[in-house]
């Protein structure tokens, strides 16, 4: 006999993560809900396909453990979580400069100041600004006179000098822009949610974030390769001709296709990121850490490998790279002369496993950025995703949460 489904109450078109969220939260008062996926599987954006033996992440991806919703939402010991070095590795012209935290490995501050391209003045500038984001309240941070990142920096005493070489590269690869041209306001959340946590990646790959949120829903809820042609006034229009009819509509999907189900909808610009997946018989760098470049020519490198050893198979080494922009013709090439410096080794001998080009990766958050909007969009209609926050995990969760409080309120639940 064919199944026969509940009505739900409440669609949310995307199973990425604000979808899940905002699904979860809707569920655990009763309401039913569906949730309608394009594509096979959950994530959206944040999910991790097997290359060949290797675990290739959609984009270079990592997951800040000081995330309040991921801290509420995930059980963080079942993802098996591996660290990154809590710093970064800096390849500037007189060669590579070791940024570590130094709340965290103190004793690396004196490598600095000794004949390092590092001030005192500029590593007590850099001491003052992290002290206060990490540990000050967050009210403060979100309610200040919002800037660029740049003017931030220079306003807490660094000089564009320290800024070029460190937080023009390192933050290049956080916000997908290498002019320092985000939010300040972004900047100050981003830069305590560091301090405050570790960045690292699942065993198994970043896909299992989305699908430990998925597994904690009523079974039969996401419902795969249901792409939505259209809303109605009765629910959606299904691309293959069918309707699904609720009362209240979430659209969570990616910027084109919330776009184009909500004719008029305030969307920013995306960034397009391509990250380049290399194999080495051996690692160019024997340690979990983000290389950065001064001269820009990538957003960053790491070797994944190193982080978690199960993302290549034995015997090899998985490299991942990111660039701004499309896979053009001789990228790649040109990439592999900057790795071979940058990395000091030869890279004639490696492989490329994938490349992966992200179109809607972060959304440009410039200033003045609104941290937070309102979901409603019009009766029964809501929308949420990163476009609404701040581009971040973090973001994503808090935006689905705001949008099944809202829906819950208008609802009278």
């Amino acid at each position: 006999m064919p199944e026969t489904r509940v009505t739900p109450e409440v669609l949310v078109i995307g199973a990425g993560l604000a979808g899940l969220a905002c699904a979860h939260d809707l569920a655990a008062t009763g309401l039913r809900v569906d949730v309608l996926e394009a594509s096979d599987g959950v994530g959206g954006r944040m999910r991790s396909d097997r290359v060949d033996g290797f675990v290739v992440d959609r984009g270079f991806q990592v997951f800040n453990t000081s995330y309040p919703q991921a801290k509420r939402r995930l059980a963080l010991r079942d993802l098996r979580l591996r660290p990154f070095t809590p710093g970064v590795l800096v390849h500037t012209d007189r060669g590579r400069v070791h940024f570590a935290d130094p709340t965290r490995a103190p004793r690396t501050v004196g490598g600095l100041l000794r004949g390092g391209p590092a001030g005192p003045r500029d590593l007590l500038a850099l001491a003052a600004l992290s002290a206060r984001d990490m540990l000050g309240p967050v009210r403060p941070l979100k309610r200040a006179e919002d800037h660029t990142t740049r003017t931030a920096v220079a306003a807490a005493g660094i000089s564009e000098e320290f800024a070029d070489l460190f937080f023009r590269p390192f933050l290049s690869g956080v916000f997908l822009e290498d002019e320092l041209e985000t939010s300040s306001r972004v900047f100050h959340l981003v830069w305590r949610s560091m301090l405050r946590g570790t960045l690292c990646l699942p065993s198994d790959g970043i896909g299992d974030v989305p699908r430990q949120l998925a597994d904690a829903l009523p079974a039969g809820t996401v419902r795969f390769e249901s792409p939505v042609d259209r809303l109605t006034d009765d629910g959606v229009l299904l691309a293959d001709g069918g309707e699904s009819a609720a009362g209240v509509v979430v659209v969570a999907t990616g910027p084109e296709p919330a776009a184009r189900l909500l004719p008029g909808l305030d969307m920013p610009p995306y960034r397009v990121v391509t990250t380049y997946f290399h194999t080495a018989p051996t690692s160019p760098l024997a340690e979990p850490t983000l290389l950065t470049d001064t001269r820009l020519r990538f957003l960053n490198s790491c070797v994944l490998s190193e982080v978690v050893p199960g993302y290549a198979p034995a015997g090899s080494s998985l490299i991942a790279t990111s660039v701004l922009g499309e896979d053009t013709e001789g990228r790649e090439r040109a990439l592999r002369e900057a790795l071979a410096e940058t990395y000091g080794t030869d890279t004639a001998g490696w492989d490329l496993v994938t490349a992966r080009t992200i179109h809607d990766a972060l959304p440009s958050m410039p200033p003045p950025q609104p941290l937070t909007r309102s979901s409603r969009v019009g009766p029964g209609r809501y929308v949420c995703g990163d476009h609404r926050t701040t581009g971040s995990v973090q973001g994503a969760l808090a935006s689905g949460a705001r949008a099944a409080r809202e829906i819950l309120r208008d609802l009278g639940r």
